[in-house]
């Protein structure tokens, strides 16, 4: 893909894994999206992708989800993981995007063996993520509430990583505040 010449890269990462993650309507994809057109050479790795491969059988998360679904949430994350380590290894930089917060947030990091990786948690206020939902085309709550989940993720999660308060911010902002302050968001 040729650089846009207006939208400058201020950090290649080169061959490495960016975990975008957040609550549904934080604005993963489309930073994700927007961040992997401006490197030189990126994948984006959407973790949705993996659930809706499940054919039968699938169990979805919900508030107090049984272990089945908690087992295909997991196995989610082993596969994109490992995708993002595929395109790693063959020089590109793997921009995951998907909702990994609470404790498995550890788990997910410890299943990337890619170095440099880095995560990147978009934590926009509630009244900014709920007007998002109102405006998207697809539904993600379900039976959660955005205040639910927001608070799973300021909460439960734990702190490592860059987190960025995008509120007021641009999607290119964000993407330039995110290749800013790339060394803060290295966590192996």
């Amino acid at each position: 893909m040729t650089q846009d010449p207006g939208l400058p890269v201020s950090r290649d990462p080169g061959p490495a894994v960016v975990l975008l993650t957040g609550i549904m309507a934080s604005g993963k994809s489309t930073v994700a999206q927007a961040l992997a057109e401006r490197l030189p050479r990126a994948a984006h790795v959407r973790g949705d992708v993996f659930r809706r491969m499940v054919v039968s059988g699938r169990a979805e998360m919900a508030p107090g989800a049984e272990a089945e679904a908690l087992a295909q949430l997991r196995l989610r994350y082993r596969l994109s993981a490992s995708t993002a380590d595929a395109y790693a290894d063959a020089g590109f930089t793997a921009v995951v995007q998907d909702v990994v917060i609470g404790e498995v947030l550890k788990e997910y990091v410890a299943g990337v063996r890619t170095r440099p990786f880095y995560v990147v948690v978009l934590d926009p206020d509630a009244d900014v993520v709920a007007a998002r939902e109102a405006g998207r085309g697809k539904t993600g709550y379900g039976e959660w509430s955005v205040e639910a989940l927001q608070s799973g993720l300021r909460q439960e999660t734990p702190r490592i990583g860059l987190w960025l308060d995008s509120s007021e911010l641009t999607v290119e902002e964000t993407v330039d505040a995110l290749l800013g302050r790339l060394d803060e968001a290295r966590v192996a």
